[in-house]
């Protein structure tokens, strides 16, 4: 199964993009990257921003980002499984050491890069 990470990323002080979560999805040599401007949490929502693709150095990595733009630390990480894959929606059940946490993303219009994400509690693999 491909890996995943959620990283609290912390700004400094007037950063354009306040402190956030940017959940970080392996797929074919590079990690596909949305910031989350909340934490994830079953039965929450919260608005996205996809990002450009990040090198999988990231799925290990902490520490303070380069051009002076904060610092990372692992929130969770693990395995995901895609159950949906369209252009305008991904549903993913990501399996980390925090639990299993069904993650499901919804584009706002054709081509943003805007998105609406829901978290929802996921059975584990039987």
């Amino acid at each position: 199964m491909p890996r995943f990470v959620i990283l609290l990323h912390e700004v400094p002080e007037g950063h354009a993009r306040g402190t956030h979560w940017d959940l970080m999805l392996e797929s074919e040599g590079v990690l596909h990257t949305w910031a989350l401007n909340a934490e994830p949490v079953a039965g929450q929502c919260c608005d996205a921003e996809q990002l450009p693709d990040h090198r999988p150095a990231y799925l290990t990595y902490e520490g303070p980002v380069s051009g002076g733009r904060g610092t990372v630390t692992q929130w969770d990480r693990g395995e995901y499984l895609v159950e949906l894959e369209t252009a305008d929606q991904r549903c993913v059940r990501l399996e980390g050491g925090k639990g299993t946490l069904r993650v499901t993303l919804d584009r706002r219009e054709p081509g943003s890069q805007f998105w609406r994400v829901s978290f929802s509690a996921a059975p584990t693999r039987g």
